[in-house]
């Protein structure tokens, strides 16, 4: 493997993960479409909105805390408070009656479209000098790295 161009992966995506651990997008989304959110609570709508692993899954609880790097009680705690806030519904699972899933709601999917808007008009910014070939290609491309890490 290129040892040269592996480095400048790897120093790319700290610096990447450094930016989106600062929030910064989340951020700029609750103040540019002036949401009443808090980025907790945004994050638990953008996980839920991801939807499960694998088909026949459920959105859970544990799903979402995992996601989110956080123990148990601490996703209970943020996911209680997407319910409270309106943008997450608890609904019987189709499965099992005893087991709850989470879905959005209303106002959770416009929280989701606003969010998006403002990561998509953050990555354009970014890459508005790229051709669309350029940006064709690095969507390919990190969507396949990712599959692969994940993998």
């Amino acid at each position: 493997m290129n040892r040269e161009a592996l480095d400048t992966v790897e120093r790319s995506m700290v610096r990447l993960r450094r930016g989106m651990s600062r929030q910064r997008l989340g951020k700029a989304a609750i103040r540019e479409h002036n949401l009443p959110v808090d980025v907790q609570v945004l994050h638990v709508v953008d996980v839920v909105d991801e939807g499960p692993d694998r088909p026949g899954e459920e959105m859970s609880v544990g799903l979402v805390a995992a996601r989110l790097g956080v123990d148990a009680s601490r996703g209970s705690r943020i996911v209680a408070e997407a319910v409270k806030c309106g943008y997450i519904r608890r609904v019987a699972s189709q499965e099992d009656g005893r087991r709850i899933h989470l879905e959005l709601t209303d106002a959770g999917l416009a929280v989701v479209d606003a969010t998006r808007r403002t990561r998509q008009e953050h990555f354009a910014k970014a890459m508005r000098d790229w051709t669309d070939e350029e940006r064709a290609e690095f969507a390919r491309l990190l969507a396949r790295f990712v599959h692969t890490y994940e993998g």
